[in-house]
């Protein structure tokens, strides 16, 4: 079905976002490019990591030109996630620059296809490094100033994918269940220092990257029949939660799963 009646989409505001520290794990492109485009609309001082160079510049200098006030403009930070190290330098610098980190969206993920039994052991420890293991360390990286500070939250990004009988994703969909656990963990241990850790799902988001490699007829049909709302999700959808969930109109939401998926059951 075509969306072409639909209003225009345009991001509700939220006030309290405004200079709030935000740091999103892959930003550079999909929907961490849009998290990005989205905190910088509300005013928020937001660092954004990724290994992407090219595309995390572009976006840093295409943002720095439409922000209102330049002390807000988005900072782009090279990092590779699954170098622990790195990883623990890149956050020891943000906090010494700014403070404690107010949000943190763990959103990098890599969604590679693989047969299990082609994986092999190495490949199982890589997969579980970039889509779950350093959502673990960027939360323990910033959670002292956040309990310091007696507030902060905690976004980690999971995926509809383990929710629905995939295949050829084995590995993603265990980090992926992993990161709902990892949730309501972080948020029981969290919540009495004024900490929220909530998970982000996102359905089948139409992303430049899954347009390129598995978009076709057949499968776009496939996505459709299986929701209950027959449009496909944008990546505006994701931030759009992701805003509501990050402010204080979502103060009492925790330790929960919010679904961004039109309803998709599957098919």
């Amino acid at each position: 079905m075509s969306d072409i009646n639909q209003p225009a989409f345009e991001y509700a505001s939220y006030p309290d976002l405004n200079g709030k520290r935000v740091v999103i794990t892959g930003g550079g492109s999909g929907i961490g490019a849009e998290l990005v485009t989205a905190f910088v609309g509300q005013g928020a001082r937001v660092w954004f990591l990724d290994i992407a160079e090219g595309a995390g510049q572009a976006l840093a200098e295409s943002l720095t030109k439409s922000v209102v006030n330049p002390t807000h403009a988005p900072s782009f930070i090279h990092c590779d996630l699954t170098d622990l190290d790195a990883l623990k330098r890149t956050f020891d610098g943000i906090v010494q620059e700014a403070g404690a980190v107010d949000i943190l969206l763990n959103n990098a993920a890599n969604d590679d296809r693989h047969r299990i039994g082609e994986v092999t052991p190495a490949y199982w420890e890589s997969r579980m490094n970039v889509n779950l293991r350093h959502q673990f360390f960027c939360s323990q990286a910033v959670i002292p100033g956040m309990r310091e500070q007696g507030h902060g939250v905690i976004q980690n990004f999971g995926s509809i994918s383990w929710h629905l009988p995939h295949t050829e994703l084995a590995l993603y969909m265990t980090a992926k269940a992993g990161v709902e656990g990892m949730t309501r963990a972080m948020a029981r241990e969290l919540g009495p220092h004024g900490i929220r850790a909530v998970a982000v799902i996102p359905g089948a988001v139409r992303t430049p990257r899954q347009e390129a490699l598995w978009h076709t007829p057949h499968e776009e049909a496939r996505i459709l029949n299986g929701q209950c709302l027959q449009e496909r999700v944008e990546m505006h959808d994701v931030a759009a939660l992701s805003l509501f969930l990050a402010s204080n109109n979502a103060r009492r939401c925790s330790g929960r799963e919010y679904f961004v998926d039109a309803g998709w059951y599957g098919a």
